[in-house]
């Protein structure tokens, strides 16, 4: 007797390779970014469809019209008659935070059936972590074949961080750090997240700084060519062309463009000397699942997000 099942795919570029490489079986793909943007802990609801349509509208005007999750999910619906269900999510932040919410979502429906997580990140031979669609046919059949079988402690643990995502209080990550599960690159996400909020000597994030030291380290010749340099030295965040664009246009305060390129100006130099507090002229006031990113503070020195003074209840 054969086996069903239901591959869950992190986008629409892996469910065209595994379609062109002959799989068969039904895939539902996943188009979300969820590490950007408000969120709500029940994922199958109108309320978190109209919160995450009104953000990527207003953030990245992709019309409501054009959002279709909801269609997606209907697969689901007939969940019971799968064998069991394949989770196709990358080494990055962007695919860890939708990947706890597609378990968090089949725990939220009751769907008790076997999940295997294929996950790509380090290749052998390879220097430079790879997606699951930058995988050769043999290296992807291969990361299939030796897929691994989720424990319950690992679905108690992805349940648990996307309510804590979803909640006002993400030092709560931190324990998280240094808990073992079947998910390889999790630290790294974890650790990758929280030097995302504005630091307290700076007022800028990690991956603003970075931005502003690849301007300053390289010869950048266009916002087209350090989006370029963004990309691919990013690291565990695994953010795309639109996420890189807007904090780019965000930090246009601390470079100057010219027929040569990208130079910094003094408030770039500023910046990364760390002489002024610079978040409220940035003023990246984005939410992160149930938080705003302005709320808090990361203190290099404690390793731990600090309440904004001005946000202090």
């Amino acid at each position: 007797m054969s086996v069903k099942r239901l591959h869950i795919t992190n986008g629409d570029s892996l469910t065209d390779y595994l379609r062109e490489l002959d799989y068969k079986d039904d895939i539902l793909t996943w188009r979300e970014m969820l590490c950007e943007g408000p969120t709500v802990p029940l994922i199958d609801s109108e309320e978190f469809y109209n919160t995450r349509k009104s953000f990527l509208n207003t953030y990245y005007n992709i019309p409501e019209s054009d959002y279709n999750l909801k269609a997606e999910l209907s697969i689901l619906d007939d969940a019971t008659t799968y064998d069991e269900i394949n989770l196709w999510f990358e080494y990055d932040l962007f695919c860890h935070i939708n990947l706890i919410a597609v378990i968090s979502l089949l725990h939220q429906k009751e769907i008790n059936k076997p999940l295997y997580l294929i996950c790509s990140g380090r290749i052998e031979g390879e220097k430079e972590l790879k997606g699951l669609s930058e995988l050769t046919p043999a290296q992807l059949k291969h990361h299939y074949k030796t897929k691994i079988k989720l424990k319950a402690s690992d679905i108690d643990l992805a349940v648990a961080l996307w309510r804590t995502y979803c909640g006002k209080d993400h030092n709560i990550f931190k324990p998280y750090i240094l808990e073992n599960s079947s998910f390889k690159y999790l630290t790294n996400c974890l650790k990758a997240h929280i030097e995302r909020f504005p630091k307290q000597k700076t007022g800028l994030c990690s991956i603003e700084e970075n931005i502003l030291k690849l301007i300053k380290n390289k010869d950048i010749k266009s916002k087209h060519h350090l989006l370029g340099n963004c990309l691919n030295h990013q690291g565990y965040y695994g953010f795309g062309d639109i996420q890189y664009s807007r904090m780019i246009d965000k930090l246009s305060d601390f470079y100057e463009v010219s027929e040569d390129g990208l130079k910094l100006n003094r408030k770039g130099y500023d910046a990364l000397l760390g002489e002024h507090n610079f978040a409220s002229e940035v003023m990246n006031a984005l939410d992160f699942g149930g938080v705003s990113r302005l709320d808090y503070q990361f203190s290099t020195s404690e390793n731990k997000l600090i309440k904004t003074v001005n946000h202090v209840n």
